[in-house]
């Protein structure tokens, strides 16, 4: 990183895969403000030079949310988390691949932060485009079909035990 910065520019494509690698490294360690700071500076970088709506700069957002999510910001990593997926949703469009992704990951910190029935609604949503869009064998649509079933299982058993305690 720092020979790429030296030799290119802190700014140049090279150098911010480069800190975005190291940045990669520290979120592998739980090092996330670390990560956070690297993270911050790739994406700024590439807000500038590329465009917000660059896919470049939708990853480094991506990724930023992510680590805001590890570290428990759950308000910041979903202000980022729809941010990316409505960009996406508007170029490359709503049924490309990464706008799934994205869809699948605010459905996943929805989950996580106990707003079942939206995650669950999203997840069904994405379910249907990759369907239609990868084919229902295609392991991002097993996978997301996966969860879902599970949410849902957890749902049933809640419902299936406020009823026991209720006739209890």
């Amino acid at each position: 990183m720092k020979a790429s910065k030296k030799k290119l520019g802190a700014d140049h494509p090279h150098t911010l895969t480069s800190i975005s690698n190291l940045a990669s490294t520290f979120w592998d360690q739980g090092r996330w403000d670390a990560a956070e700071n690297l993270l911050v500076q790739v994406m700024e970088t590439r807000k500038k030079k590329l465009g917000a709506d660059h896919p470049g700069t939708l990853v480094s957002m991506s990724n930023l949310a992510s680590t805001f999510w590890d570290q428990g910001r759950w308000d910041a990593a979903e202000e980022l988390f729809v941010q990316v997926m409505e960009t996406r949703k508007k170029k490359p469009g709503t049924d490309h691949p990464d706008t799934l992704k994205s869809m699948n990951n605010l459905a996943f910190m929805w989950k996580g932060t106990g707003r079942e029935t939206e995650a669950i609604r999203l997840m069904e949503e994405c379910i249907q485009s990759r369907t239609f869009v990868l084919g229902p064998n295609h392991p991002d649509t097993i996978s997301s079909c996966t969860a879902l079933v599970a949410w849902k299982a957890e749902q049933e058993d809640v419902v299936l035990s406020a009823q026991s305690t209720e006739d209890g």
